[in-house]
């Protein structure tokens, strides 16, 4: 089911390169991972090899697909700004990238996204304009299907040991979050070779070969 998210954030990708950085923008690996704290992430490493090239990646956390496409999109731009401003040598973060600073917000409102300030992470929060809507719907970007991961699960101490929801509260009892098996798994390419390994069973493409990563069975 991934697989249809990962077709429209790499159409998306080619859309808003030609649209706003025109086609400037070389070619990045994007995943769909789990990242519960945060929308998104640019590596600024390239942390991807295929044979003798290496790129950077985009990753669009799987706990944040129930927004609506078009904040999903706004965050995918949001990291290709991030990806201009390191290829252009601007230097639009700080501390260790966690703090967006005035360049950043000119280079992400230059080309569509609205960006606040929130404290400890500076000119970060990021929505999109009505403009960048239009030309997200004018080129037929839409939600594939509605999926999306949720967080992690609570468990209350002591009466009951029942399951509560994610916001760890079920009337007024001590809860305390379930420790999550520790474990991975090794995806690799049927065609180049290429691998990963991930926390969880997930589909991703890969990009090089148009080939679906398959889980390597111990």
């Amino acid at each position: 089911m991934l697989k249809s998210w990962q077709e429209v954030l790499e159409y998306a990708f080619t859309v808003l390169n030609n649209v706003y950085y025109d086609n400037e923008l070389p070619p990045i690996v994007i995943t769909l991972q789990s990242s519960p704290r945060s929308n998104g992430h640019f590596t600024v490493g390239k942390v991807w090899r295929a044979e003798q090239t290496h790129l950077n990646e985009i990753n669009i956390s799987v706990e944040h697909l129930d927004r609506p496409i078009e904040n999903v999109m706004a965050t995918l731009q949001h990291e290709m700004v991030h990806y201009y401003c390191q290829l252009k040598s601007i230097a639009d973060v700080s501390q260790n990238g966690r703090y967006h600073n005035k360049l950043f917000k000119q280079e992400a409102e230059k080309r569509g996204l609205l960006i606040s300030y929130e404290k400890y992470i500076g000119y970060s929060r990021t929505q999109p304009s009505q403009e960048f809507i239009d030309v997200i719907r004018s080129h037929g970007i839409e939600k594939p299907l509605d999926i999306n991961r949720d967080g992690v699960q609570f468990y209350i101490t002591g009466i009951g040991g029942g399951v509560t929801g994610t916001d760890g509260t079920d009337g007024g009892l001590a809860v305390v979050p379930k420790k999550p098996k520790c474990s991975t798994r090794k995806y690799q390419c049927p065609s180049c070779q290429n691998s990963f390994r991930a926390t969880k069973d997930i589909r991703v493409l890969c990009l090089d070969c148009m080939a679906e990563f398959q889980k390597v069975e111990k």
